[in-house]
């Protein structure tokens, strides 16, 4: 949302003072947005297969309510913090449901009555003045404590006890009124707003005029609690970790065994990480049964193997560690952005593979062969989607596209020969046991890995040999994840830590390989 700090358009540093000293209190009511999020988040799975620390006791009515409350200000504090883009909407009724009917019903009553008074001789006021003492409040409230040339201006125009005195003795112009109102809607909006207050000026019934008004300034409202929220986000950046972790600590305490997810994945990321050094060892320190194959292991190694088995997680038949929970549906969108990725990587290497070097340099080429992919592969991750048949149709636009840019480069465009074995390349992506699909998705993995473990280091780690096709497209998603992980660990690193230190030490003694033999 643009804003325009020099124009006096709300009263956001005003507001910024109370959203922070009552951050807790402000985070009761949640967009529509958020909840379904976390609807979408939940994992429909049951959890009885996971160890049970204690067995389960009676919950109150009062420690649900107070549990969802909790849950509730820690999504939304971390939703400001972790989506750059959050916004406060404003809440839209569905359709034909009954809410909107009647809402509808009552607006409709209310501004024929006000319609009914104005058209009486003499007209009745009694409903338009209301409505301008609820205008005066709204401007008043956009206003900051130092405007006060603008306060005055406003509660002296605005003055409702001379307005009724003018009404009573037929001395009343509205019009002139409701100009004034625009005209300081106009000083007080965000400049994204400029059209909307155009639009008021060429409205000249009454009733249909103060519908408008209303309508801007319920946007102009929703604007400044945006930039409320916008304002707050570096101090609560600061202040989020351990708001969300005394949260999350509070719900421990009344379920012990909501870390029981987070355990077994960690877990599974150390025993990885164990077959991983097993195999790179040489076989006869396995045979002597040397130890210390864990020990030299450390917690943020393991932690960084966890968060990459995230981007390979079977949603629907896992449940996603607790800790992690609040962005489950992030780190899925990343997964599926990664896997439409894999797909254009492994296609453009295998186009460029059968075209030679010829194509590889020619301006805006990578690009077209980018969109037809992508346009073929949308929905991929739908049940109905048919891959075979997709990556049959990328086949043939890719070929076509290949012989157009040959030809208008001068080079001889491909034989039916050539064609055909590149559209069964392509065709062969759909293959989960594909080679190069395999090879492209190692080094997509091998660059995020690397990317984790350089820490908060700005600059990124060179893109491995053959993704030099979709290295912006990877970074983007790369710098997207981190961010994600950097913060997950600034919030749950001591619970990660203390788990992780009795898995460690749990498998330190014991000899190279055993681990993963149990």
């Amino acid at each position: 949302m643009s804003q325009n700090p020099d124009k006096p358009h709300s009263r956001e540093e005003e507001k910024l003072g109370g959203l922070e000293d009552g951050q807790e209190e402000s985070l009761d009511n949640p967009d529509q947005s958020i909840r379904k999020r976390i609807r979408q988040s939940t994992p429909g799975s049951p959890r009885d297969d996971t160890p049970k620390s204690s067995p389960p006791r009676p919950v109150s009515i009062e420690d649900l309510m107070e549990t969802a409350k909790g849950v509730t200000n820690m999504v939304l504090a971390h939703e400001i913090v972790v989506n750059g883009d959050f916004q406060i909407k404003p809440a839209e009724l569905p359709e034909h449901s009954l809410e909107k009917k009647v809402r509808d019903i009552v607006h409709k009553a209310f501004w024929d009555c006000l319609e009914a008074q104005l058209k009486e001789d003499p007209p009745t006021y009694d409903h338009a003045i209301k409505l301008l003492g609820e205008i005066k409040e709204n401007l008043l409230s956009f206003l900051l404590p130092r405007h006060t040339r603008l306060r005055n201006q406003i509660t002296e125009v605005l003055d409702l006890d001379l307005i009724k005195q003018e009404a009573e003795n037929g001395a009343l112009d509205i019009s002139k009124l409701v100009e004034f109102v625009i005209g300081m809607m106009g000083m007080l909006c965000a400049p994204a707003r400029d059209e909307e207050i155009k639009k008021l000026k060429d409205i000249h019934e009454i009733v249909p005029l103060f519908r408008a008004i209303f309508s801007v300034l319920d946007l102009m409202k929703m604007d400044m609690a945006n930039f409320a929220v916008s304002s707050i986000r570096p101090k609560l950046m600061q202040q989020s970790a351990e708001y969300e972790r005394k949260k999350f600590q509070e719900f421990l305490e009344k379920h012990p065994n909501s870390l029981d997810l987070v355990t077994k994945w960690l877990q599974e990321a150390a025993d990885d990480l164990t077959k991983l050094r097993s195999k790179a060892l040489p076989s006869h320190c396995s045979d002597d049964g040397a130890t210390g194959g864990v020990s030299t292991l450390c917690s943020t190694a393991v932690q960084n193997q966890a968060y990459l088995k995230l981007l390979k997680w079977d949603h629907i038949n896992r449940p996603f560690p607790e800790t992690v929970l609040m962005d489950q549906t992030r780190f899925q969108e990343i997964q599926l952005e990664l896997e439409q990725l894999l797909m254009i990587g492994t296609v453009l290497l295998v186009t460029f593979s059968a075209a030679g070097s010829a194509l590889v340099d020619m301006p805006g080429f990578t690009g077209k062969i980018k969109t037809i992919v992508k346009v073929l592969l949308t929905g991929m991750h739908l049940v109905s989607f048919n891959l075979k048949e997709s990556l049959a149709a990328i086949g043939e636009k890719v070929c076509a596209e290949v012989n157009s840019c040959l030809c208008q480069h001068g080079f001889t465009p491909f034989s039916v020969e050539k064609e055909t074995v590149l559209k069964g390349q392509i065709q062969a992506v759909a293959n989960p046991d594909n080679t190069i699909c395999k090879l492209i998705d190692s080094r997509i993995q091998k660059f995020l890995e690397s990317y984790l473990a350089s820490g908060h280091q700005k600059s990124l780690p060179a893109v491995p040999g053959g993704l030099g096709p979709i290295q912006r497209e990877l970074e983007e998603i790369a710098v997207k994840y981190v961010r994600l992980v950097n913060y997950n660990k600034m919030v749950f690193s001591p619970y990660y830590d203390a788990i992780l230190g009795k898995i460690l030490a749990k498998e330190e003694s014991q000899p190279l390989g055993k681990s993963e033999e149990s």
